[in-house]
C-alpha cells in the first residue's frame, strides 16, 4: 500500500492516522514479516491489524546460480501460478530484473514468456515482495522492469510500486535507479511518461514497420514511430533516459540499411541504443550473430552518430538471459496438482 491507502486502513479500524507513518516505516524501511514486530505501535492496534491485514511477504521457492554469479529465483503468485526475478551482480552494482505480469499477452516472436501466453496480473504485493524478498534485498543499487509481462499492460499497479519505492515514506530510491521497459503500449505509456520520472527502455528491435510487425505484433497496433513521437515530447535531456532495446538477428535486422533508418528514427533525441545478443528459443526461426556481429552492428550506428553499447548476456546457463524468462512448466505441474 501507499502512505494514503495505509492511512484509509487504518482510520477504517478506528487507529489514528499517523499510525500509516509507522506502518510504512516498518514495512518498507525496516521491512519487517509481520505486524508483531511493529513494537512502537500499541498491542491492541497490532491485533486489530494482524486480523485484517497480512504483510505479505513470500520467499521464493527455488533459486538456480549461473557460472557467472547471476540467480533466479522462483516465487509463487497464488493459486498455484508462479514468476521469475533475475538477481544480476556486477561490480559496484547489483540489480534485480523483476516481473510485472504471469506471462505475457505480447507474443512477441523471439522471447520465451509470450510462449506461455498470459496468466494474470501481479498486484503491486506481488511485484514489491520479489525485491523485498530476495535475500539480497539489502544489496539492491538498481531494479529493472525487464522480466515476465508488459509493464505498461499493467500500469495502475506499476505506479503504486513505483510510487513505493522513490517517495520519502517508503524506500526513498531516486528514480534513476529505476528502469521501466516496454514494448510501447501507448495508453499505459503516457501515464507512465506524465506521472513517473523512472528511466525508460523501448524494445525496438527493427527500425521497419513491416519487419518489426512480424516480429512484434505490437506494432500493428502501436507503431514505433507512434512511440517515438509521444517521448519526443518529453525530457530526455536531463538525468532521465531513454534507452532502446535491439536484439540482433542474423540477415534479418542488422545491415546497412537498418543502421541508416535507425539513424533517421532517432535523429535529434538524446538516447542510448543498447544492443543485445538473442538467446535461441526452442520453435523460433531466428539466429544469433556471434559477437564480431555484435561489433559491427555497433560500429555501423556509432558511425552514424548513434550512442550504442553492447549488453553483456547474464545468467544463460539458467534460462535468466533476456527473453529466456517462462514459468510454464511449473505452472503446468501446479494444475495438474
Amino acid at each position: 500500500m501507499t502512505l494514503p491507502q495505509l492511512k484509509e486502513a487504518v482510520t477504517s479500524l478506528g487507529m489514528p492516522a499517523f499510525t500509516a507513518k509507522q506502518l510504512a516505516d516498518w514495512l518498507y524501511k525496516k521491512k519487517v514479516r509481520s505486524v508483531a514486530d511493529m513494537h512502537n505501535i500499541s498491542k491492541s492496534n497490532r491485533e486489530k491489524l494482524a486480523s485484517a491485514f497480512e504483510v505479505g511477504c513470500v520467499p521464493p521457492t527455488d533459486v538456480k546460480e549461473s557460472v557467472d554469479g547471476t540467480k533466479k529465483y522462483l516465487f509463487p503468485v497464488g493459486s498455484g501460478k508462479y514468476i521469475e526475478s533475475v538477481y544480476i551482480p556486477d561490480k559496484d552494482r547489483a540489480t534485480l530484473c523483476v516481473s510485472s505480469q504471469i506471462g505475457c499477452k505480447m507474443n512477441c516472436l523471439f522471447c520465451n514468456t509470450g510462449k506461455q501466453g498470459f496468466s494474470g496480473q501481479l498486484s503491486p504485493a506481488d511485484i514489491l515482495n520479489q525485491i523485498q524478498s530476495v535475500p539480497e534485498t539489502d544489496k539492491l543499487t538498481n531494479v529493472v522492469f525487464m522480466g515476465m509481462g508488459e509493464p505498461m499492460d499493467n500500469v495502475d499497479n506499476l505506479l503504486l510500486v513505483l510510487d513505493v519505492l522513490t517517495a520519502d515514506y517508503g524506500y526513498a530510491w531516486s528514480p534513476k535507479r529505476i528502469t521501466v521497459s516496454s514494448v510501447g503500449l501507448v495508453p499505459g505509456l503516457k501515464r507512465f511518461l506524465a506521472e513517473s520520472t523512472c528511466h525508460l527502455a523501448i524494445s525496438l528491435h527493427s527500425p521497419f514497420a513491416d519487419e518489426r510487425s512480424r516480429l512484434m505484433p505490437v506494432q500493428k497496433a502501436y507503431p514505433v514511430a507512434e512511440v517515438i513521437d509521444l517521448i519526443r515530447k518529453f525530457d530526455f535531456s536531463g538525468q532521465r533516459r531513454i534507452s532502446f532495446e535491439y536484439i540482433v538477428f542474423k540477415g534479418v535486422n542488422d545491415t546497412e540499411k537498418h543502421a541508416d533508418e535507425l539513424k533517421r528514427l532517432l535523429r535529434g533525441l538524446p538516447c542510448l541504443v543498447n544492443l543485445i545478443r538473442f538467446h535461441k528459443v526452442p520453435g523460433v526461426p531466428l539466429d544469433g550473430v556471434n559477437q564480431n556481429g555484435m561489433i559491427a552492428f555497433e560500429t555501423m550506428l556509432t558511425n552514424r552518430g548513434i550512442n550504442t553499447t553492447i549488453r553483456h548476456s547474464r545468467g544463460e546457463d539458467i534460462w535468466a538471459a533476456c527473453g529466456l524468462l517462462s514459468t510454464m512448466k511449473q505452472n503446468q505441474q501446479s494444475d495438474i496438482l
